[in-house]
């Protein structure tokens, strides 16, 4: 099991007043999965992509990644599984504009203390794989936005690590980039790669094998998406 979150709640606080965000999420990820959630602003998804992704920490509840429980964990323990072992894929790429495409690739590489030459040479294997090995030396700003999403899959996988997580990792391309995205991402899962998605798009979260929904900060185990699609076949 990749990821397990038992009883999830997360508050943050106004003044000494707790505004709770999410309610007793129960969650499970198997090594392999491609698992999307799904919501509406304000559903509680951004919330809880950050305490899936170690960015923030839960209020009270049980989260183990890779089987290590996190609660446990000294911030730089945390900053490790960050680094080596989750893969993150942002709505607005988050790229360097300042560094080439090969060096915003190898960037975990080198907090991770990999050697130069590893380095480069794992960040080309990836510009290979993304179908960008001839933009290796150009600079995020000369890319369209569909490039700059793949250059993030590549950096984000550089590290082999246990899970990819995508943050609306179509929501800033238009829909031929977006479909040459999910395509790379299903190629990814064929080769055992775990991937957990959010997105608010229907059409992009049927491209996951499952599909989970928050809404109002609780966790819907396929949710109103499979009510529908039920619905839909009994009326054909």
């Amino acid at each position: 099991m990749v990821l397990e979150l038992h009883d999830i709640c997360k508050s943050y606080y106004q003044g000494k007043e707790p505004i709770p965000v999410l309610f007793d999420i129960n969650l499970e990820v198997s090594e392999g999965e491609y698992l999307a959630i799904m919501g509406p602003s304000g559903s509680g998804k951004s919330t809880l992509m950050n305490i899936i992704g170690l960015l923030d920490l839960q209020t009270s509840g049980l989260y183990k990644f890779d089987g290590q429980d996190v609660g446990k964990c000294t911030d730089n323990q945390l900053s490790d599984i960050r680094n080596k072992k989750i893969g993150f894929v942002f709505q607005n790429f988050n790229l360097l504009p300042r560094q080439s495409v090969i060096e915003n690739v190898a960037l975990p590489l080198l907090y991770a203390g990999v050697k130069k030459k590893e380095r480069i040479q794992r960040a080309k294997e990836m510009l290979v794989r993304v179908g960008l090995e001839d933009r290796m030396n150009f600079k995020p700003t000369q890319l369209s936005g569909g490039q700059k999403q793949r250059v993030a899959i590549a950096r984000a996988m550089v590290s082999k690590p246990r899970m990819l997580l995508a943050d609306e990792p179509t929501g800033a391309l238009d829909t031929r980039s977006g479909e040459q995205v999910m395509e790379l991402f299903h190629q990814l899962n064929d080769e055992g790669v775990t991937i957990v998605m959010i997105t608010h798009e229907l059409e992009i979260a049927e491209h996951a094998g499952r599909i989970v929904t928050i809404r109002d900060g609780r966790l819907h185990q396929g949710g109103y998406i499979e009510s529908e699609s039920r619905q839909e076949d009994s009326e054909t």
